[in-house]
């Protein structure tokens, strides 16, 4: 069995200039920020990023590693507009913007290795005038005309979950997996961070099956990452820091350059001290929406 296990730089490294690049989570929940950091320290550039976006979109976009976005949605959740994104797409950056079900539509097409699925998703409105997607009559006795959302294929897919072994098993134990699964089946190659590596044994399958994201052979490289979705949530293990998530909206100018000395330039151990240890994020209270 390979052991999969390596650290966050050398996940970077396996990435390159004008990748397309899918991020798992949604706004501020399970994001894989550790590596999202570890992107804006590197000298990575013009990347396309997919992502139901939060922090790491505008993380990204503020650090100048952004070519374009594909995306139903960029929020903080509490904030409802990510200030960093809104920034770079004021300024110009090129996007793809879709509802929030084409996206999925288009991730599971391309999971599912078809060049498109049929979909009422967008009819009447003026997204369907978008000159990239075409239509498709059904061809059983309803003749319906339906947009064809065509699939959307990352090279690479980078997810957080809460619990990986050495062989690439991965579990993530929130209620609200959303479509990393599809991301990780679309992406030629899936890279995770994990809270916890453990042994296999303690990864408690098959009775956790329910929790097991991908079968093992998606999965290409796991980085030991613990708090490594903060400032977004993990829960069970912790919830999203809305202080500090506060904090990185604010920051413009030069807030946002100690900003990013503070909490991007550093390490990850560094961080961990930055953002008041291990006990602090833990002591988080849920949020109220």
């Amino acid at each position: 069995m390979l052991d999969k296990r390596m650290p966050l730089d050398a996940i970077v490294a396996e990435l390159a200039d004008g990748m397309t690049i899918a991020i798992g989570g949604w706004a501020t929940r399970r994001k894989p920020m550790a590596l999202v950091r570890a992107i804006a320290r590197s000298g990575l550039k013009d990347l396309t990023v997919i992502a139901y976006g939060g922090p790491d979109v505008g993380m990204l976009a503020a650090c100048g590693k952004l070519r374009r976005l594909v995306f139903a949605f960029v929020s903080l959740d509490h904030i409802p507009i990510e200030p960093h994104f809104k920034a770079a797409r004021q300024a110009g950056l090129d996007v793809w913007e879709m509802d929030e079900g084409m996206l999925h539509w288009g991730l599971r097409a391309a999971a599912m290795g078809l060049p498109f699925l049929p979909t009422r998703v967008g009819i009447g409105t003026a997204i369907a005038g978008d000159p990239r997607l075409r239509t498709v009559k059904s061809p059983y006795d309803d003749g319906e005309t339906l947009i064809a959302m065509p699939a959307i294929k990352p090279d690479v897919a980078l997810l957080h979950v809460h619990r990986a072994d050495e062989k690439g098993n991965v579990l993530t134990l929130s209620p609200d997996p959303f479509f990393d699964e599809l991301m990780a089946r679309a992406a030629d190659r899936t890279f995770v961070t994990a809270e916890q590596i453990v042994p296999t044994a303690d990864l408690g399958l098959p009775g956790n099956a329910r929790y097991h994201l991908v079968e093992r052979s998606l999965i290409s490289g796991v980085a030991h990452a613990p708090f490594g979705a903060h400032p977004t949530s993990a829960a069970p293990d912790y919830q999203l820091d809305l202080a500090h998530l506060k904090a990185y909206a604010a920051a413009e100018g030069e807030a946002w350059d100690a900003y990013r000395q503070r909490y991007v330039a550093a390490d990850e151990g560094a961080y961990l001290a930055a953002v008041g240890g291990a006990d602090a994020i833990r002591a988080i209270p849920a949020p109220i929406y």
